[in-house]
């Protein structure tokens, strides 16, 4: 398949957003993504300190970058997108935040680059996990035994796709509505410039935001969502996710890897997210229909950031493992005596 630039609008217009970084200071207190309050830049901040949130199924409470409290998730929306022009103004200035970013691995972490070897480290790990699996004879001690394709959401400038993805998957898509961050991934994966042989390569550039991308059906084993999600309200992340379920092979998953509000939701007015506590993610994932196979909790990150908590998803009921008498006799601890 011949290598494409893709965009489906223009910048100047309604162009809606996604971008995520992975880190930012914040005086407060991140699934995806924070940012420092006295400053701007939004995808890693801290929980801010003794703040009254409570969780009640969706009606979950939250509090925005400023201090304001919202009762519900519910009433943050309806203030923030509740007639189509906010919603429009929403998108639009979440994109043009990043578009005034530098394109480079500290401007898309938000000026905390250093984070970038222990978040591959660790995502690397977590993906070997999930290919030895789901995909067999697909993980780092096998390669090239299947011909893979990823998706790569909320790509940036490719940091992802470089460090990791591309050294599993024959053919990495990358999916990112900054047109100048898209434009520096394309060139930095280019053959003369990356180490990549004509069996893994980056394949197709889309500027795209999330909320308007439908996948080619069947083409991915792995859509790879990553420090992005958090750029979409809570309609567009489910409508997102049940239209991208029909881009997965069979067998194939989403990871998701974002920042974790301690209860609740922060919301960011400077880059137009919102960061979600565990409890939100997981209600959100039940309305996508989709499947809890596998977390992992990301390690080695700033103290002042949040959390940041990996999500393996099917669209398939993950198999229990039954265990045999014997089995579980063997895995009983010894008695001291």
């Amino acid at each position: 398949m011949p290598t494409q630039f893709i965009s489906l609008f223009p910048f100047h217009t309604d162009a809606t957003a996604i971008r995520h970084p992975a880190a930012a200071l914040c005086q407060g207190g991140l699934v995806v993504l924070l940012k420092p309050l006295p400053q701007t830049t939004t995808r890693c901040f801290a929980t801010p300190p003794n703040t009254n949130i409570h969780t009640i199924s969706m009606e979950i409470g939250g509090l925005d970058s400023d201090g304001r409290q919202f009762k519900s998730a519910s009433e943050m929306w309806s203030d923030q997108v509740g007639d189509p022009t906010k919603k429009t103004d929403w998108y639009r200035q979440g994109v043009g935040y990043w578009e005034a970013v530098e394109a480079s691995v500290d401007g898309v972490l938000g000026g905390y680059g250093h984070v970038n070897e222990a978040d591959i480290k660790d995502s690397e790990a977590f993906l070997n996990l999930l290919l030895e699996v789901r995909i067999p004879r697909a993980s780092s001690a096998t390669p090239n035994q299947r011909h893979l394709v990823a998706l790569d959401c909320g790509s940036g400038i490719g940091r992802i796709t470089k460090n990791l993805l591309i050294r599993y998957f024959s053919e990495v898509d990358l999916l990112e509505p900054v047109s100048h961050f898209l434009e520096t991934a394309r060139e930095s994966l280019a053959s003369e410039n990356h180490m990549a042989s004509d069996m893994n390569k980056a394949s197709n550039f889309f500027c795209v935001p999330l909320q308007e991308f439908s996948p080619e059906a069947g083409r991915y084993d792995v859509i790879w969502v990553q420090w992005c999600i958090g750029h979409l309200t809570d309609e567009d992340f489910v409508s997102f996710f049940k239209r991208a379920k029909a881009g997965l092979k069979p067998g194939g998953f989403f990871v998701l890897k974002e920042n974790i509000a301690r209860n609740g939701f922060v919301l960011d007015n400077v880059d137009r997210s919102i960061t979600r506590s565990d409890s939100y993610f997981k209600e959100l994932f039940r309305q996508c229909g989709l499947h809890l196979y596998k977390t992992k909790d990301q390690k080695g990150m700033p103290e002042e950031l949040f959390a940041v908590k990996m999500y393996a998803l099917t669209t398939d009921v993950p198999k229990k493992v039954h265990r045999t008498r014997s089995q579980v006799r063997a895995n009983r601890p010894g008695i001291i005596k």
